[in-house]
């Protein structure tokens, strides 16, 4: 029986990530090679890991994840306006990202709005608040230290 999908697993899988609606955010099924992580090692988030804990190689899974469990809730405590003169060397508009310096490095944020005064950047994921749909195709469950070995044909 082959391994299972939680701690101390490195996972070989394709997946794609769509909003509720079917707006596909992301996938790894056009790309040459499948994505590859050890549970636990920040690679995806803990809510993704969680919800295909249990999965086998071969096994494939469509899973909901809320918002709470997917980029976090949408939080009016992170939009947060400045002054425009701050941002006199910038040619802003809504839609730009800025990235700002924090103590854990960089701070991405988008803008919001303008005025003449005024900038409003908002430093929620842009994610955040969405619920999401997240499908896998689980290609290789195996531990963590453990290397993959492949054979060729026969001949």
């Amino acid at each position: 029986m082959s391994e299972q999908i939680g701690p101390g697993k490195k996972v070989t899988l394709h997946f794609s990530v769509a909003l509720a609606d079917g707006q596909l955010i992301d996938s790894t099924r056009e790309r040459p090679l499948p994505a590859e992580f050890t549970v636990g090692d920040g690679s995806l988030l803990p809510g993704f890991e969680s919800a295909i804990f249990g999965l086998r190689a071969g096994d494939r899974r469509s899973v909901f994840i809320d918002a709470a469990r997917g980029f976090g809730e949408w939080n009016e405590g992170n939009v947060q306006t400045f002054t425009r003169v701050q941002f006199a060397h910038l040619t802003l508009e809504p839609g730009v990202v800025i990235s700002f310096a924090d103590k854990s490095g960089d701070l991405p944020g988008v803008v919001k709005a303008l005025t003449e005064d005024t900038v409003t950047v908002d430093f929620n994921h842009p994610l955040a608040g969405r619920e999401l749909v997240f499908e896998v195709d689980i290609i290789r469950v195996m531990d963590a230290g453990a290397t993959a070995v492949s054979i060729g044909p026969l001949k």
